[in-house]
């Protein structure tokens, strides 16, 4: 005849379990978890307006509920409207804010590996405090910037032009930083000894050791700079005035002053809205294969 113990209270989960006593059910943190909720909702709410307001046609957006999508297929119709609104000028906006964001983004990622990479792999005179100056740059805010741009581009008669706008996005301090921590780990000094060994320049050093080696750190200093430029509205405000230069933002910000005196135009501006962040969501499902890529490697060496 056997009779069953019970498990002391300080005994280990699988020593319960042997015993026969069950595990007790984790606790759930109610403060954490009800803070992440409404993080969440706070993103997702203003969201889920977007897509279901842009299903709405114009006499439906304010007379129907707000989370009751439309069954009148009416996003297929509102962006038939919005391609003939002024000949189509919504997608020339789309690309403009590519074409900054696409060309904006290289240049900078280019910029901020060299640069990065001369402050982790060069000892020079005024490194660090060149390095302190970069970060803090990067604790002042981009938005402060744009008026003092304007006035020094006015003056060389670079405004309502296309380098007006790329010219200011060249400089990112945070991607520099972000390069200069990749590089110091990413590119070991013996191989670029070898290199030099070798007979290589420090110029093929660079292109062909440090960018190859950067390579996965650079997608991410893109994929940001990209964001920020697409999302960038106060710099382009200030410095266009052509209607056929602007980028999405100013575009549909224009589109919805309109709006204020011709209400018809506000579906126009939210399904604007909503085909604004295609884009930026498919360059980020498409650039994820390089963080995997980069875990991989990191876990092999």
């Amino acid at each position: 005849m056997t009779t069953g113990t019970t498990a002391p209270a300080g005994a280990p989960p699988r020593e319960r379990q042997e015993r026969g006593t069950p595990a007790p059910r984790p606790r759930i943190a109610f403060l954490p978890t009800a803070a992440l909720v409404l993080g969440a909702l706070y993103c997702v709410v203003p969201t889920l307006w977007i897509l279901i307001a842009a299903t709405k046609s114009r006499t439906k957006l304010f007379s129907t509920a707000t989370y009751v999508p439309s069954p009148d297929l009416g996003l297929l119709r509102n962006i038939r409207d919005l391609t003939d609104y002024q000949h189509g000028i919504f997608w020339r906006w789309m690309l403009n804010s590519f074409f900054y964001a696409a060309v904006g983004g290289l240049l900078a990622s280019f910029v901020s590996a060299a640069t990065g990479y001369a402050l982790a792999k060069y000892a020079f005179r005024g490194r660090t405090a060149l390095f302190n100056t970069i970060l803090a740059g990067v604790l002042l805010p981009q938005i402060v910037l744009a008026v003092p741009q304007y006035l020094l581009l006015s003056k060389a008669g670079m405004t309502d032009s296309l380098i007006g706008v790329l010219l200011p996005q060249l400089f990112n301090p945070y991607g520099i930083y972000l390069c200069r921590i990749y590089a110091a780990a990413a590119v070991p000094d013996s191989l670029l000894e070898a290199g030099r060994i070798d007979g290589a320049g420090e110029a093929r050093l660079f292109f062909s050791v440090g960018l190859r080696l950067m390579g996965p750190g650079l997608v991410t200093v893109f994929l940001l700079q990209f964001i920020a430029i697409w999302n960038n509205f106060l710099l382009p405000y200030v410095m266009l005035t052509s209607d056929d230069k602007f980028p999405l933002t100013v575009g549909l910000y224009s589109l919805l002053r309109h709006g204020a005196d011709e209400a018809s135009l506000y579906s126009l501006v939210v399904t604007g809205t909503l085909l604004s962040v295609v884009p930026v969501i498919a360059l980020f499902l498409s650039l994820q294969r390089f963080w995997r890529i980069d875990l991989v490697t990191g876990a092999l060496k």
